[in-house]
C-alpha cells in the first residue's frame, strides 16, 4: 500500500497590487487539511476533487492530506502566512515516511521576500521527503515557471484549458505520473523559457495563437512524451522566471527536453499576436451601448480579482456614475469593502445609502466616487458554484450588499472572489436577462459561463494593479531584455 502525501498552495501574487494577502484570505476562502479539505470538494472540478475520486477508485493507496490552503490572487504572500504554511507541510512531510507527494500549486505565487515561492516550495519538500520519495505537481497554466522545477520533480502537469474548467483532469494526469514513478519508472521532464513577458488576453483555449499552441503541444504527445504543454506566464508577478514556458515529462530525457523546446518555439513564433489595445472606458461603454440586443460585458480587466486586482479602483464605477441618467438597466460587480456593506446593514434594505466608494487601498488609481442611492438587498454572501470553472465548489463572499441608484445597480463584498459564476448574480436576485449591462471587475475567466450568455463582450483599459503598460510598472526581477 503507497503512502501519498498531498498538500496545495494556490495562490497568483500581483507584485503591483495595493497590499499584500494576509492569512485571514486563505482562512476565508481555503485552509483544509485531513478529511475536511477532501469532504469539502468531493464531487468538484477542482485539484482536491480529483484527488478525493482517486481515493475513491485506489483503495489501496493511504492518502494524507496536509495543509491545503487557497485565496483569490492578489498582492504578494505575507511572509508570515507563508512561513505557517510551508512549515506546517515540512512538518507532515517529514514525519510521515511517504512514498510520495503530489503538491497542487500555482505556479507564479510570489511572497512580500520570496519572488520564486514556487520553487522554494518544491526544494523544501523534496528535502522534507528525501531522494527515494517521489514527488509530483500540477500548476496553473499562468505559472511563471522556473526550469529547474524540472530536476525536483518526478511529473507535473498544467492546465491546458483557459478559462481554467480543467483543474480536476490536471490533478488527475500528475497523480497518474506518480503512480508510474511509485511502479518503479523513471521520468524525465524538461521546462524552456521563451524570453518574454506577454499579456493573456490572446491565450484563450478556444481560438487565438494559444489554441493553435495547445494543439501542437498535443500533437508532441506520444508513448514516450507523456505531457507537453505550454505555460502563459502572468505578466504582472515580477519573478526571474516570468513570462511563458514549455514543459514537457516522458520516458525518455531527449525526447522530452526536444518537446519541451517545440512547445517553448511554438509560443515564440507567434509571439506578435498576444499583443493587445483596448480601448478606453469612454470608447467602450459607448461600443457597449451600440451592440446588439441582449446582455452586454463591459470588462475592466486592469482590476480582474482573477489577475491579482484589488476590486477597488474608480474608473470605471465613475464613468457609471456621471452617466447613470442614460444607462440602461445596469450592475456593476463588484467592489470589495467590508466598511460599505456595513454602512449598507445599518441602513437596512430599502434604507438610503450616501458614501463615498472605491479607492479604499489607495489613491494610486483615481479618488473616490461619491455614491447616493438605496439599499436594495443585503445577503450571507454564500453559494455553490453552478458554471464551469470550480463546478460545485462552495464561494463565501462575506456579508454582500447591492445597491440602486436609478437604472445602476453596485454590489459590494465583505471577501474579495471574482463575479465569474451565474450564482454571484443569482444570489442577490439579479435576473441577468432584464439586465442590458453588466460592468464587470474580470477578463478570460468570466467567459467560461457567460461568453454564451452574452450578446457582446468588450474590454476596456482603465487604470489599476494589472494594467496594460507593463513598461510603467517597477520591475525589480523580470530581466529587462523580457519585458
Amino acid at each position: 500500500m503507497p503512502r501519498i502525501a498531498v498538500a496545495r498552495l494556490w495562490f497568483e501574487g500581483n507584485s503591483f497590487a495595493p497590499a499584500p494577502t494576509p492569512l485571514s484570505a486563505f482562512q476565508g476562502r481555503e485552509w483544509l487539511e485531513g478529511e475536511a479539505a477532501l469532504a469539502r470538494y468531493a464531487g468538484t472540478a477542482t485539484e482536491l476533487g480529483a484527488v478525493a475520486a482517486w481515493r475513491d477508485a485506489h483503495p489501496d493507496w493511504e492518502i494524507s492530506v496536509l495543509r491545503c490552503a487557497a485565496a483569490q490572487p492578489g498582492g504578494p504572500m505575507a511572509d508570515d502566512a507563508f512561513a505557517l504554511w510551508l512549515g506546517q507541510v515540512e512538518a507532515g512531510l517529514a514525519g510521515g515516511g511517504f512514498d510520495g507527494c503530489y503538491l497542487s500549486l500555482h505556479g507564479a505565487c510570489v511572497t512580500e521576500s520570496d519572488p520564486e515561492a514556487d520553487l522554494t516550495i518544491i526544494r523544501r519538500a523534496r528535502l522534507a521527503l528525501g531522494p527515494e520519495a517521489r514527488l509530483v505537481a500540477s500548476f496553473d497554466f499562468h505559472g511563471n515557471m522556473s526550469p529547474r522545477i524540472a530536476g525536483l520533480l518526478d511529473g507535473a502537469s498544467v492546465y491546458r484549458t483557459y478559462p481554467h474548467t480543467d483543474m480536476d483532469e490536471a490533478a488527475t494526469r500528475a497523480l497518474r505520473l506518480l503512480a508510474r514513478g511509485l511502479a518503479g519508472e523513471r521520468l524525465h521532464g524538461c521546462i524552456v523559457k521563451h524570453g518574454r513577458v506577454l499579456h493573456s488576453f490572446h491565450m484563450r483555449h478556444e481560438s487565438g495563437p494559444m489554441a493553435e499552441v495547445w494543439q501542437e503541444a498535443a500533437a508532441l504527445e506520444d508513448g514516450t512524451v507523456l505531457e507537453a504543454a505550454p505555460f502563459g506566464g502572468f505578466a504582472w508577478g515580477d519573478s526571474p522566471h516570468a513570462g511563458p514556458s514549455g514543459m514537457a515529462w516522458g520516458t525518455e530525457e531527449a525526447a522530452a527536453r526536444a518537446a519541451a523546446r517545440g512547445v517553448r518555439d511554438s509560443i515564440a513564433a507567434r509571439e506578435s499576436r498576444f499583443a493587445v489595445s483596448l480601448p478606453t472606458p469612454e470608447a467602450a461603454l459607448d461600443t457597449a451601448l451600440a451592440a446588439p440586443p441582449g446582455l452586454v460585458a463591459l470588462l475592466d480587466p486592469a482590476d480582474n480579482p482573477l489577475s491579482g486586482g484589488a476590486a477597488d479602483t474608480p474608473g470605471l464605477l465613475r464613468l457609471l456614475v456621471e452617466r447613470r441618467d442614460a444607462l440602461p438597466e445596469t450592475v456593476f460587480a463588484f467592489l470589495h469593502d467590508p466598511e460599505s456593506v456595513a454602512a449598507a446593514e445599518a441602513a437596512g434594505e430599502g434604507g438610503r445609502f450616501r458614501r463615498d466608494l472605491a479607492a479604499r487601498l489607495t489613491p494610486d488609481f483615481g479618488p473616490p466616487v461619491p455614491f447616493e442611492g438605496v439599499v436594495e438587498r443585503l445577503t450571507h454572501g454564500r453559494f455553490l458554484n453552478t458554471g464551469p470553472m470550480e463546478h460545485g465548489a462552495p464561494v463565501d463572499l462575506g456579508r454582500t450588499a447591492l445597491l440602486r441608484a436609478g437604472r445602476l445597480r453596485v454590489v459590494l463584498t465583505s471577501r474579495k472572489e471574482a463575479a465569474v459564476d451565474p450564482q454571484f448574480f443569482a444570489l442577490h436576485g439579479i435576473a441577468m436577462e432584464e439586465v442590458r449591462l453588466l460592468a464587470n471587475k474580470a477578463k478570460n475567466h468570466f467567459r467560461a459561463a457567460f461568453a454564451g450568455r452574452c450578446a457582446a463582450i468588450v474590454e476596456c483599459d482603465a487604470p489599476g494593479p494589472a494594467s496594460l503598460d507593463l513598461a510603467a510598472l517597477p520591475f525589480r526581477h523580470v530581466p529587462a531584455e523580457w519585458r
